[in-house]
This record gives structure tokens, C-alpha cells and sequence, in this order.
């Protein structure tokens, strides 16, 4: 049973946009970043260094911050939450002029276990595809079967299953090159 499973690469994809318990009050447009878990924002709040700080977004979506406590700050983008905290504290601070950046990314991950040369967890900045989250674990190893790779896609409690072939994906990326970028891509096919 072992041998059977041996060449099979697993990328787990839990590229999640860190949605937390609470809905944004106004809707998030398209490509626009939303805060996640796990990510660090500077939260600046003009002439009162008492206020400002650098956070880390807890597990459960919230940040901590004096006067106000716990506040939601997962699944919104850094827009939003800048009203949202300039709205909280006027009611402590007369005319709060507040800023939200976000420091560090860490709310995107893909994981890569199986037949890969470095399994393991990876931060992504951005979105990824199944080809860069292999290149990530430094490719795949001698026993891979690289036609029976499954992309596990998690979001929220839902987990999906997509079969995937990784020859024929790579083959089409190459399709959407340029020539001449198409033309070294099938060498190194070769």
C-alpha cells in the first residue's frame, strides 16, 4: 500500500482571504486585499504615540488595542478598518486621524506534502498557482507521479478535492508564453 501512495504529490492550497466572523459593512471590491490571521498591521494614530502600535491579527481575526479592546480586523480590507477604528475612537479622542498598514503578510499559505523534495508550509505574498507552491518545495522527487497530483482547496470548513495532472499544466503555461519565452520552456521540457 505504501509503493502505491509513494509517487502521489499533494499540494494543499489554503490560500484563504483570512474572512473573519464578522461581515465588512460595505462590500470588498475585487482584488482588493483583506486583512488575514497571523498578519501584522501598523495601526498610527496622528500625534498620539499612546495609541498607536504594531499589532499581530490573533487566530480568531481580532486585534487588541488600548481604550477599544478587541476589534475584528480579519476579512476587512485595511480601508474598512481604518473607519472602522477612526469610528470607535472619536468616541475617546477628539477628531482621530488613524492609519492602518499592513506590515507583514502571513494570512496566505499553500502547503506542499507528498512526494516533494522540501515539504512544508510556505507564506505566499500573492496569489499562487499549483506550479509556483511546487517550485516552492523545491520541485518534486525521484518517486513523484506527477499525473496523480490532488489539489486540496480549503475555504472556510468546505474542502474540495481537484484532481490534477501537472505535466498537462505546465505544458498549457507554456502555451501562454511568449514565443521566445515558449521556445525555452520546451527545452526545458525536453
Amino acid at each position: 500500500m505504501l509503493t502505491r501512495w509513494a509517487g502521489v504529490a499533494v499540494a494543499a492550497a489554503v490560500l484563504g482571504s483570512g474572512a473573519g466572523n464578522a461581515p465588512a459593512a460595505t462590500p470588498i471590491p475585487d482584488g482588493a486585499y483583506t486583512i488575514g490571521p497571523e498578519d501584522i498591521l501598523d495601526i498610527t494614530v496622528w500625534n498620539n504615540a499612546g495609541l498607536s502600535r504594531t499589532v499581530p491579527v490573533r487566530p480568531d481575526g481580532k486585534i487588541s488595542l488600548p481604550l477599544l479592546d478587541d476589534v475584528q480586523a480579519a476579512g476587512v480590507t485595511p480601508k474598512q478598518l481604518k473607519v472602522d477604528l477612526t469610528r470607535r475612537l472619536a468616541k475617546h479622542v477628539a477628531s482621530p486621524e488613524v492609519s492602518v498598514i499592513v506590515r507583514e503578510i502571513h494570512s496566505r499559505k499553500v502547503a506542499v506534502v507528498g512526494e516533494v523534495r522540501k515539504p512544508g508550509r510556505y507564506d505566499v505574498r500573492s496569489r499562487a498557482s499549483v506550479l509556483d507552491a511546487i517550485a516552492l518545495a523545491g520541485g518534486f522527487n525521484d518517486f513523484a507521479r506527477r499525473s496523480k497530483m490532488v489539489i486540496l482547496r480549503v475555504e472556510g470548513s468546505t474542502v474540495t478535492r481537484i484532481p490534477c495532472d501537472y505535466d498537462n499544466r505546465l505544458e498549457r503555461a507554456a502555451r501562454d508564453l511568449s514565443p521566445p519565452a515558449r521556445r525555452h520552456a520546451d527545452r526545458a521540457l525536453r
